[in-house]
């Protein structure tokens, strides 16, 4: 039996996995809390993490019915981004800044100067520095809580702090490591020069956790958890990754042609390539993989995150939401919404703030609202889908992961915009089911890891989704119209 753990935004959640009778036994998640301020300002507490997992996987065994002694090892899943600062004492020195804080942005545009501009930053690492990558965060903390900073003795992700609380080690993968922004990309390794434009007075050699590979254990389970879970200390804890790279594993996207597309709070299209990846667009980040290889990929930052805002404002539940969802026709009647809630990535524009254009007397109805939103969440992933150019534009399929993903409507709306057949794995927490099967790859030296995945990983046949050829037609248009407002308002040529 092997552990998957993901821990979210929203929450953490484990699943038990089965491998060798190619069955999830029993999953289960708890609750965080996220904490908002001026300035794009969204942090969380890293006990909190700790508290939902203890939670999660005690109901998530229970739920197996297995005898903890059949576990053999534990993959994490985590958040990408996030700056979690720990002192000597393994104390984080300030709340984890997450992936969606936008607090850093002036910090990022510094850095990114001092690189030498997108050229090099490219240069470098492969990528240009995006606001919400871990970078900024640092220089941001170096600036406004000096007294925090002096006391840093070490740097990790969220999914590396849940490794160092499980294992003891400070390690870390090149997959989440990609996103920090003093990872070279291409190469697999810090950059100490650039860390030193970011915190010239932090060792790098001292505070950057230790590189391991994809397929080597973070660790062993420390005594000390083990007891409190009631398992065997010699359970192997693996690298793990960020949700991204655990995502695409368990979706199946482990080798060129496939796209994964993630509806969760933020929405994310990824396609694999054996080969680093320059992208024509500086928004295309060539991050690698946590299973080799690389893994291009965009993110946007208003998609479940967007929808839930107008549905709670309405007081709709989630069928009565779906329900204005289909009583408003293609295009909402002319509403276009421009959804950047939490600032946005793709494009770039993190002090954006979200947009409701083309309302009058006769179309401002609850429909045509939710309509709008979920249109135009969809906008900007297809926005990014264009933005990864031939790697996407050769996949015949999406492969659709995250909450919108359970609605029908939604599901059809993508194929529709996309022009391309949808999809679901039948286990839509895909990073938690590729967590486990990591943990499996890792521990098992029979099994590959496509084997592996050809055991879990089982497409949903009844969320199969044509694109029909008059929707594709009408989306267009629409999309044209979603286009030209963001030219309107923010300068992004059509």
């Amino acid at each position: 039996m092997y552990i998957g753990v993901d821990c979210g935004t929203q929450s953490t959640k484990v699943v038990v996995v089965d491998i060798d009778g190619e069955a999830i036994l029993g999953e289960a998640s708890r609750p965080h809390h996220l904490e908002e301020g001026e300035n794009g300002r969204r942090e969380q507490e890293p006990d909190e993490w700790i508290a939902a997992f203890r939670g999660a996987f005690e109901e998530a065994v229970n739920r197996a019915g297995i005898e903890r002694h059949a576990i053999r090892a534990i993959g994490v899943s985590g958040q990408q981004h996030g700056m979690v600062a720990l002192d000597a004492a393994g104390r984080p020195v300030h709340p984890a800044k997450l992936w969606c804080d936008t607090e850093t942005a002036v910090h990022n545009a510094a850095l990114v100067q001092r690189l030498g501009g997108p050229a090099g930053c490219l240069e470098r690492l492969g990528l240009v520095l995006q606001t919400g990558y871990t970078a900024s965060k640092i220089a941001w903390l170096r600036e406004t809580n000096p007294e925090a900073y002096r006391r840093i003795d070490a740097i990790l992700l969220p999914h590396d702090y849940l490794n160092f609380w499980l294992t003891g080690e400070k390690v870390a993968e090149a997959g989440d490591a990609s996103g920090t922004g003093y990872f070279d990309t291409r190469s697999r390794r810090w950059r100490h020069d650039v860390f030193a434009e970011i915190a010239p007075e932090l060792d790098p050699e001292r505070v950057l956790p230790r590189l391991i590979d994809y397929r080597e254990p973070a660790g062993m389970l420390r005594l000390e958890v083990a007891r409190e879970l009631g398992l065997s200390p010699n359970i192997v804890v693996a690298s793990g990754g960020g949700d991204n790279m655990l995502g695409a594993i368990g979706t199946g996207n482990i080798v060129p042609g496939i796209v994964t597309l993630s509806l969760g709070t933020s929405g994310t299209v990824c396609a694999y390539s054996p080969e680093p990846v320059r992208a024509e667009s500086d928004m295309v980040a060539n991050f690698c993989a946590s299973h080799g290889g690389w893994l291009p990929l965009i993110c946007t930052m208003n998609v479940t995150s967007a929808s839930t805002l107008v549905r709670e404002l309405f007081a709709l539940d989630l069928a009565a939401f779906g329900e204005r969802l289909a009583a408003a026709p293609i295009g909402a009647e002319g509403v276009t919404v421009l959804p950047f809630f939490n600032g946005e990535r793709v494009p770039a524009l993190p002090h954006a703030t979200a947009s409701f254009l083309g309302l009058d007397s006769r179309n401002l109805t609850q429909a045509n609202l939710c309509r709008a939103v979920v249109e135009s969440a969809t906008f900007g992933l297809r926005y990014g889908l264009e933005l990864l150019g031939p790697l996407a534009a050769g996949a015949n399929q999406i492969r659709l992961i995250g909450g919108g993903a359970n609605s029908p409507l939604w599901r059809q709306i993508v194929a529709d915009v996309t022009a391309t057949q949808v999809i679901c794995p039948q286990v839509t927490d895909a990073a938690a089911l590729g967590a486990a099967l990591q943990a499996a790859w890792c521990e098992r030296a029979d099994l590959s890891l496509a084997a592996l995945c050809d055991r879990l990983v089982h497409l949903d046949t009844h969320s199969l989704t044509e694109p029909v050829e008059s929707n594709v037609q009408a989306y267009e248009a629409v999309y044209a119209r979603y286009r030209e407002a963001l030219n309107g308002h923010h300068g992004i040529p059509t």
